[in-house]
């Protein structure tokens, strides 16, 4: 599959830069499509294009936004296969991720739809009698920075809640994944019949990324940004959003432990682990991390992990639906993954599953004696090798667990449902989730981390909070008189 696209989608219209870039298979390193290249001006346009656009939308009724976002939904749905072919083919998942993913999308923008029937305000006390309301607006232009690793799910969750409550936004996808994170949205919401300006995709390649992320923070018609990637990158935006003094919704890295307890049930927790460790390739936000096994059923715990992690095929998985362990995104994460299994090996770790990487292609890998001066306890991974460590207390668990930057997510496996709970309130993340892995989204629940993991929540009626701003709107009634001598 190699595609072609005529141009970027601005106010309404695709218009071509003269210039592209190439999209590649991350499998064979092929060529999957040739994207348009844009730079400052055309960020400009098109931040100019979601201004105008943003009265007309703005000022339509709470009900007709609420139609369009069904609207939305349903083409998503009836693109489900194709979507999930080009999932497979620009970022290298495996077939049921695809499947997944283009499931969960239509689901954002229904409960999109739904938020719009939800109070936008409340009346509140008076001490002078009058009527006093806090209601809230949209924004206005609304920048969406979205990542590679879940493409058409993560763009559509940093947008819809904010399109739906009036914004009007600016796309740009990950270099990585421009057409399923970007061009993508423009012809489905071009099919949906979504006003002009409402939607506008810029593209481009990694030399033009600094210049055309600084007009999407700086420009002056940019009120919010929604931005979904890595920390370090997340920093900066944070930074140069602050100094313009515009909101912003940071969903960054994480080091996500899940917590397995001398009472867990050692199915659910080898399932869990599995899971929340190797989908897809562990290119996951909130991906499992670190494993944290109680020592009375550390053995009994390991057996089971390493029987499942085993039965994991690796390979293209445009090739083969039954390959559900596929490439990593690009050479850099690959060689991440190399460094930190050869860093923890010197540093005295000992693998007991997998640990050869090939081009992309990074083995399910499992390690034991993994301790904090390695590179792996440290930093995020992104890939599929996950360290198992034993734990003898809950608090000592507590302890490995926050013992990080980051704060995210994480799980906790017992069946105790008290102890449960008891742990999950000492856990310095901003999601946990019990007798479960810490990979868990729903598109109505608050999204979002803790620490360096980010600030702000997508979801629901948090992601409207988001990206609208409150008002205090009063009316006098009589109640209120002014001083002597005014």
């Amino acid at each position: 599959m190699n595609k072609m696209f005529d141009g970027m989608y601005v106010g309404g219209r695709w218009s071509s830069t003269g210039q592209n870039f190439q999209d590649l298979n991350p499998s064979d390193g092929s060529v999957w499509a040739e994207v348009p290249d844009g730079g400052r001006m055309e960020a400009r346009a098109a931040i100019a294009a979601a201004d105008a656009a943003f009265e007309n939308w703005s000022g339509l009724q709470f009900n007709e936004r609420a139609h369009y976002m069904i609207k939305i939904a349903e083409v998503f749905e009836k693109r489900q296969a194709d979507i999930t072919e080009a999932l497979q083919g620009e970022g290298g998942g495996w077939f049921g991720k695809g499947m997944f993913e283009t499931g969960y999308v239509p689901e954002i923008f229904y409960a999109a739809a739904a938020s719009n029937y939800a109070p936008i305000g409340e009346v509140i006390p008076s001490d002078s009698g009058k009527l006093s309301m806090a209601m809230r607006r949209p924004l206005g232009v609304i920048s969406v920075i979205s990542p590679w690793n879940f493409p058409v799910l993560l763009t559509g969750r940093g947008m819809a809640f904010a399109i739906a409550a009036g914004n009007t936004v600016v796309l740009k996808p990950s270099e990585e994944t421009p057409y399923c994170g970007g061009l993508l949205f423009a012809e489905v919401f071009e099919e949906a019949g979504i006003p002009a300006g409402v939607l506008n995709v810029i593209t481009c390649s990694r030399d033009n990324v600094v210049e055309v992320g600084d007009e999407l923070i700086e420009n002056p018609l940019v009120k919010g940004i929604s931005f979904t990637g890595s920390t370090a990158v997340g920093r900066q935006v944070a930074a140069r959003a602050g100094a313009h003094l515009k909101k912003c919704c940071l969903e960054l890295g994480g080091k996500d432990a899940l917590i397995v307890c001398d009472d867990a049930d050692m199915d659910r927790a080898t399932g869990a682990a599995n899971f929340g460790s190797f989908m897809h390739q562990g290119q996951i936000c909130m991906s499992v991390e670190k494993v944290l096994v109680q020592e009375s059923v550390f053995d009994e715990f390991l057996k089971g992990f390493v029987a499942r992690a085993s039965k994991l095929k690796v390979g293209d998985p445009t090739k083969d639906k039954a390959n559900i362990i596929g490439p990593l995104i690009n050479d850099k994460q690959a060689n991440k993954s190399r460094e930190q299994i050869a860093d923890a090996i010197a540093k005295g770790a000992e693998v007991v599953l997998g640990g050869n990487v090939t081009d992309r292609f990074v083995e399910p890998t499992i390690l034991l004696g993994v301790t904090p001066d390695m590179k792996i306890y440290r930093e995020e991974n992104f890939g599929p090798v996950i360290p198992v460590i034993p734990f003898k207390t809950d608090e000592e668990a507590v302890a490995i667990a926050n013992d990080t930057e980051y704060g995210l997510s994480s799980g906790v496996i017992t069946r105790d449902e008290y102890r449960g709970l008891r742990i999950a309130r000492q856990l310095e993340t901003g999601m946990c989730h019990i007798n479960c892995s810490s990979v868990n989204d729903e598109p109505h629940a608050p999204f979002g981390g803790a620490k360096a993991s980010g600030v702000g929540r997508h979801g629901g009626r948090w992601a409207t909070e988001t990206f609208t701003e409150t008002r205090w709107i009063t009316m006098e009634r009589g109640g209120r008189n002014f001083p002597p001598g005014f």
